[in-house]
């Protein structure tokens, strides 16, 4: 592998110890040089439109932000400076603060991705799944008590004495599938995807699967794919929308049959690589979003880098 995927990589130092250290961690609150970035609804706060990048607080702002709320994650450290990620969710419009009321253009990272530079949508993506988690979790889901901030947000453990049942961020593993037969490749299309795009197959983990058991289940269930040998693991990215983990694979089937899941797939079909070399990138016929481990598939297999 040459280069990683888009949103891992994170740049910064993930320090367990210190996320348990409160002297330090207060320290670090209240250091002007900490930096910290805004999130609110699951969109970043970014300058820049054409050429988009994350704004990051320091200074007083930053200290203000961090000092009145427990909304604030600490993502680690990175040449001995501290980058925290607060989510300013609960209010109805960011200019409501008087330190975002002069820059409020919150962006959905999925939009802005690819324009990043690598290491800020790493950093931005880790922030996003960590903000998504921890709203998802004030409340304890075995007893339905509040829960508090621990760990530099990193853990939330139950108030409920008689329950105190410790949470951490969770991460769903996906395998996501390039099959390949001779010199064509399948791919599928869902209905709720933008008209046009194909990509490649994937699912969810089950309790009990290994990835590999994963991936022919998976291939059977929606195509009727039957393979011709193991399935072979790629790379890996992360994949914050919401909290997943997707695992990639190339695999050889054993045929060209198909056998449509309706309920999973509205169609698929195979592939030459001239035909997704030509492919008119609009509402005909697209390939999945260049930020996507599912487009890293295709593209190395188009560029002759893999053979499965």
């Amino acid at each position: 592998m040459t280069h990683s995927n888009y949103y891992a990589d994170v740049p910064l130092e993930r320090d367990d110890f210190l996320r348990r250290d409160e002297s330090e961690l207060a320290r670090l609150r209240s250091d002007p040089l900490s930096r910290v970035l805004v999130l609110w609804r699951d969109k970043h706060q970014v300058a820049g439109d054409d050429q988009p990048t994350p704004i990051w607080h320091s200074g007083k702002a930053a200290q203000e932000l961090l000092s009145d709320s427990e909304n604030w994650i600490l993502l680690g450290t990175r040449d001995g400076l501290a980058h925290f990620a607060i989510d300013m969710s609960h209010l109805t419009n960011p200019s409501e603060h008087s330190l975002l009321a002069d820059h409020t253009n919150f962006m959905d990272l999925r939009s802005i991705g690819p324009l990043l530079a690598r290491a800020d949508s790493s950093v931005m993506a880790y922030a996003r799944g960590m903000v998504f988690w921890t709203r998802r979790n004030i409340f304890c889901g075995a007893c339905g008590e509040k829960t508090k901030h621990m760990s530099a947000g990193h853990m939330r453990k139950c108030t409920n004495i008689s329950c105190g049942l410790d949470h951490f961020p969770r991460t769903d593993p996906a395998v996501i599938v390039l099959v390949i037969h001779d010199d064509k490749c399948l791919l599928g299309r869902q209905k709720i995807w933008p008209k046009g795009m194909r990509s490649t197959l994937a699912g969810f983990l089950e309790p009990g699967e290994s990835l590999e058991e994963t991936v022919v289940r998976e291939l059977h269930e929606e195509a009727g794919v039957r393979l011709a040998t193991a399935p072979i693991y790629q790379h890996s990215q992360p994949w914050p929308f919401p909290c997943s983990l997707m695992v990639g694979f190339y695999a050889r089937a054993a045929t060209k049959t198909l056998i449509v899941n309706t309920d999973e797939l509205e169609t698929a079909d195979w592939f030459s690589r001239e035909e997704l070399l030509n492919s008119p990138e609009n509402e005909s016929f697209r390939l999945p979003r260049r930020d996507s481990i599912a487009r890293r598939l295709i593209d190395d297999w188009l560029s002759g880098g893999v053979s499965p």
